[in-house]
């Protein structure tokens, strides 16, 4: 089973009280408090337990309403974070609910992020009914009077965020459980290479075998270059996954009667947006000369000659389609600015690696702009599968029915 941490924004103006609310949740001194406005500036990140909810990540940001060419630049920063989280808390102080609060209430939305409002430092100021009026005029979301030092306060904003939350953002979703039944041979071929991390599996080989493991199957683990030697044992798995760099290889050696996919796409599946991707695919065979390519790295690391994103895939681009194309490398949950191409125009693919390093809402969100556009969007794993041949037996396997 495979469950992501659960990422909680906390917006509001400055020196409402955003920093003292992620230390009393972590019970930590994490975050810089001061009654200076404007203390906290790049969003601040602190993972933390909390009991009812599990592993949460708690996401502290500069205050909306700051001001000047750098604070204009912290409120930007802070807005790109609502895209990235599972639910938000919006702190007010004083009765103030004007139009920062609408603003961000309107990005919430866009965002469909879930979100609540706290009316903070209710020890100093409690909360007005003309206030709460106010806000349900704009909208239906939870607002909680609060105090940092009353502890029944604190609990009742837990119960409220295990409320919002999203089932999505914490239920455990298995990679593989639709597809096997206990005590099916699972056969992983992992390929070790240049690229591969030293002494260790990539996550998702690791994340793979433990979901393998947790639905009670016989899990076996072979480089490619032993995958014959397996095969010499007579042994048929009832799935064979693959890394999606070795499926040409991969394929003509696995039985046509095994299922055959990659650890791509059974992220791909869990975590993006998998119609998106098998309608976007076939979108390769259409690229033309001068066309940019995007490629979205969910994670950041060293580059190497046999890197799959920058390296092996572009190159398999331009040999499949035989057109000089162009590409676009993005990595992390960097900004992405859309150039236009020299015939004026945007991206014309965006491919998405696998995704294991992100949330599902932060990858969904980050392929929204493109999808707006009825940009095509693939994954690395259906790219290297169409590219190969094999896109149809690669995906086959899968019931979008239940996705």
């Amino acid at each position: 089973m495979i469950k992501s941490n659960i990422h909680i924004g906390i917006f509001g103006r400055r020196n409402s009280g955003k920093s003292t609310l992620i230390n009393l949740l972590t019970g930590q001194e994490i975050a810089i408090v001061s009654d200076k406005p404007g203390t906290t500036t790049d969003p601040v990140k602190k993972s933390v337990e909390i009991l009812g909810i599990g592993s949460v990540v708690l996401v502290d940001t500069a205050g909306i309403d700051d001001e000047g060419e750098l604070g204009r630049k912290r409120v930007n920063r802070s807005l790109q974070t609502i895209k990235n989280v599972d639910c938000a808390i919006l702190l007010i102080v004083e009765n103030q609910f004007g139009q920062y609060e609408l603003d961000l209430i309107d990005r919430f939305e866009e965002f469909d992020t879930p979100y609540l409002i706290l009316h903070n430092k209710n020890d100093i100021t409690k909360i007005a009914s003309q206030t709460i009026t106010v806000i349900k005029q704009h909208t239906d979301a939870n607002i909680i009077d609060f105090s940092a030092i009353n502890t029944r306060d604190t609990n009742e904003l837990i119960s409220t965020l295990k409320e919002i939350i999203p089932t999505t953002s914490h239920k455990k979703v298995s990679l593989i459980g639709d597809l096997v039944k206990p005590k099916d041979i699972v056969l992983l071929i992992t390929p070790i290479d240049s690229e591969a991390p030293e002494g260790r599996l990539i996550l998702p080989q690791n994340q793979t075998i433990r979901d393998a493991l947790n639905n009670d199957c016989i899990t076996m683990v072979v480089k490619d270059t032993e995958l014959d030697d397996f095969l010499k044992l007579g042994i048929k798995p009832a799935l064979a996954i693959t890394d999606s760099q070795a499926f040409g290889y991969v394929s003509g050696r696995i039985p046509e009667s095994v299922p055959l996919t990659s650890f791509s796409i059974i992220f791909a599946r869990q975590k993006g947006d998998f119609d998106a991707y098998l309608q976007g695919t076939p979108y390769i065979s259409e690229l033309k000369d001068g066309d940019n390519i995007l490629i979205l790295e969910s994670c950041t690391h060293q580059t190497s000659c046999d890197d799959i994103g920058r390296v092996k895939i572009p190159k398999l681009l331009q040999k499949f389609t035989g057109k000089n194309l162009s590409f676009t490398f993005v990595s992390g949950l960097s900004e992405i600015s859309p150039p236009k191409s020299p015939q004026g125009r945007t991206y014309s693919l965006v491919i998405q690696c696998g995704g294991c390093m992100i949330t599902r809402k932060q990858l969904m969100n980050r392929l929204k702009p493109f999808s707006d556009k009825e940009i095509p969007v693939t994954n690395y794993g259906m790219a290297l599968a169409y590219m190969n041949g094999i896109f149809e037996r690669a995906t086959a396997l899968f019931d979008t029915t239940k996705l």
